[in-house]
């Protein structure tokens, strides 16, 4: 049976609808970094998760070719993730889509170093013949964060995003979008074929602890 990351790491990508304080440990992606509304039709975010899957099934079905991977096992594609900020921003403000800025991702199991990527994004290339260059291997060490599984339209995340903060102030932490720190979204469903209402998203927030 395949090794599905979202059933083997629940606490990780199916958290429940109450916030959590979590450590979420260094792990490997695939990105592909860029800017403006996620929503624009053939905009580069939309690009952007093609060039995802593209490197990602590569990889997960190099085994039937010639290229035999040192580690491999059979596994379930990740879900699409996101990290997303503004410039000069805290808090992201959906009213203002067109200047965010992301970091469009996917997983990668840890048998994937920088060599083996290196590998398929060549073989994607030759085999698509089409540019991957603005996809990257991308380590991303996420530290602590509260979280919570938010359920409907993305436009209504503020209002998780306000129960996620209260609770970490709470508990005492504040929220730290130091260098590096960004509003973070998995997403376990898909908007073409998901109605609004029934999306679920996880939402992370890097957080530290309040100083005295």
């Amino acid at each position: 049976m395949a090794f599905d990351y979202k059933k083997e790491y629940t606490e990780f990508y199916l958290p429940p609808r109450k916030p959590g304080i979590i450590e979420i440990p260094a792990m490997n992606f695939i990105a592909v970094r860029g800017k403006g509304n996620p929503n624009e039709e053939d905009g580069e975010y939309k690009q952007a998760i093609g060039l995802l899957y593209g490197i990602a099934f590569t990889i997960k079905m190099s085994y039937k070719g010639s290229h035999k991977i040192e580690g491999y096992f059979s596994y379930v594609v990740p879900p699409l993730e996101g990290l997303w900020w503004q410039e000069g921003a805290g808090q992201i403000d959906y009213s203002r889509k067109e200047e965010f800025q992301w970091i469009a991702m996917m997983r990668l199991p840890d048998f994937v170093t920088k060599e083996v990527f290196d590998w398929a994004v060549a073989e994607t290339e030759a085999k698509k013949k089409a540019d991957y260059s603005k996809v990257g291997f991308f380590a991303y060490a996420e530290g602590m964060c509260v979280q919570c599984m938010h359920v409907g339209p993305y436009d209504d995340e503020p209002a998780t995003i306000s129960m996620m903060d209260e609770f970490a102030k709470a508990q005492g932490y504040e929220v730290d979008f130091a260098q590096g720190r960004y509003h973070h979204e998995i997403y376990l469903g898909d908007p073409r074929r998901t109605a609004p209402e029934r999306l679920r998203t996880v939402i992370r927030h890097p957080v530290r602890k309040k100083k005295a």
